[in-house]
């Protein structure tokens, strides 16, 4: 890519896709180019189609995508497998049909097996079952990895894809009934605060362990991996994270530190109901091959999560 390159960013609205925009921009790229859903529905195969043909973009960012939490997952699994496998089908092959330079596809590490051993490395995809709260979503997302590994395959494009860890950061989605771990928990922290709650009750027991990747360093990669690096020098899909995990009880803890950081309110108590779903007990991506290549989170937990909260109450 050049500075001038056209670029598409697909969902540039979502947490992903908005800091891709920000890290291009950021990094002198002058020629982005987006649509609204309203404008081009990616799960519509003939309007995405004519899109591509009117525009021709170069260079296309994949991180459009149906995504939500354990809750949206479970009660809405038609809605992602058919949403995400469309979006899937309809960019990486109007990608290959309008001759598209590069694509980089946006997946998630919840495509590997629910117990499958701890860093998870890129070997691990399919070798045993998918954590049941996200099936749906997980085997979308292993279908578009796929398939650009089929069209490199086939007809020598160059489709890379890269497999992020547990994401938050400024833009994320905090509806209750649809957000991520790290999102929820600052709007009930937040919630609570303004209430005066004595209590705020989170999902399972706190003891599974997850890994969060600030969603800059995230971008930071993306683009440092399309800049770079082809789907020929590359394993056909790459680990994006942090390194570091953390177990959940521990994670609500230190969100509920910075929301009530300032505050001369009484700290909630946390309750856990454990008749909710805890999720995979462990996630911790294996990230050798791509610090490897150069790249490292660095992004501490602790600031990310008083970055997010700043922006969320700015937002407010």
């Amino acid at each position: 890519m050049d500075t001038h390159s056209k670029i598409y960013v697909a969902g540039h609205r979502g947490l992903v896709g908005s800091a891709i925009v920000r890290e291009l921009k950021s990094e002198g790229y002058q020629n982005i180019i987006t649509a609204t859903h309203d404008e081009l529905d990616l799960t519509n195969q003939a309007v995405t189609y004519a899109w591509f043909e009117e525009h021709r973009p170069e260079y296309v960012f994949l991180a459009a995508a149906k995504v939500g939490g354990i809750g949206a997952n479970s009660s809405l699994p038609a809605d992602f497998i058919y949403d995400n496998l469309a979006i899937a089908l309809n960019v990486i092959d109007a990608s290959y049909r309008s001759g598209v330079t590069k694509l980089c596809n946006l997946g998630s590490s919840c495509i590997y097996p629910r117990d499958t051993e701890q860093p998870m490395k890129e070997e691990a995809l399919l070798t045993g079952a998918l954590e049941p709260t996200n099936e749906p979503y997980a085997i979308a997302k292993i279908t578009a990895i796929k398939l650009c590994q089929s069209y490199n395959t086939q007809y020598g494009t160059n489709f890379i894809s890269l497999m992020p860890t547990n994401l938050y950061g400024p833009g994320d989605n905090y509806d209750l009934e649809t957000s991520h771990v790290l999102a929820a928990f600052i709007a009930k922290f937040h919630n609570a605060k303004q209430k005066g709650d004595s209590a705020v009750t989170l999902w399972g027991d706190g003891s599974s362990l997850r890994e969060f990747l600030y969603i800059d360093d995230l971008a930071k990669a993306t683009v440092f991996m399309m800049e770079d690096y082809n789907a020929s020098d590359l394993y056909p899909w790459i680990n994006v994270g942090s390194g570091q995990e953390v177990a959940i009880g521990r994670l609500a803890n230190m969100v509920r530190e910075v929301v009530f950081a300032d505050s001369e309110d009484s700290i909630p108590e946390i309750r856990w109901d454990t008749s909710k779903p805890n999720g995979t007990p462990r996630k911790l991506l294996d990230t050798a091959r791509i610090n490897g290549l150069g790249w490292g989170a660095t992004t501490t937990l602790k600031e990310g999560i008083e970055q997010t909260y700043a922006s969320f109450i700015q937002d407010c």
